[in-house]
């Protein structure tokens, strides 16, 4: 399994990002994803998930910001994210599955390699 984030940098308050996670050695046609991030000295935060179907669900504080959309026949996983504010800082992760990635995070599991990419650093600052 490989995750492999892009996209990441920094960026003006107001400013938009758009993140994407390049997905292989799995069946990403079948599977959940999500976004989660971890901002500096706090524990990760579950962003967003997205079906296989395309169903998306969000966060509440990112609900009207940020868009998480899917590409299934490049195996692809985006994150659109508008309004961009300085508390939006942190390290983003692309991960598989929605309610094992959420109860990770919930339980303050570690991230696992197998599921997990390794991340992509986002700054808002002015």
């Amino acid at each position: 399994v490989q995750l492999v984030e892009s996209g990441g940098g920094m960026v003006q308050p107001g400013g938009s990002l758009r993140l994407s996670c390049a997905a292989s050695g799995f069946t990403f046609n079948s599977s959940a994803m999500s976004w989660a991030r971890q901002a500096p000295g706090k524990g990760l935060e579950w962003v967003s998930g997205i079906y296989s179907d395309g169903t998306t669900y969000y966060a509440d504080s990112m609900k009207g910001r940020f868009t998480i959309s899917r590409d299934n026949a490049k195996s692809m996983v985006y994150l659109q994210m508008n309004s961009l504010k300085p508390e939006d800082t942190a390290v983003y992760y692309c991960a598989i599955g929605i309610a094992k990635v959420r109860v990770t995070i919930a339980t303050g599991r570690e991230k696992g390699s197998d599921s997990w990419g390794q991340g992509t650093q986002v700054t808002v600052s002015s």
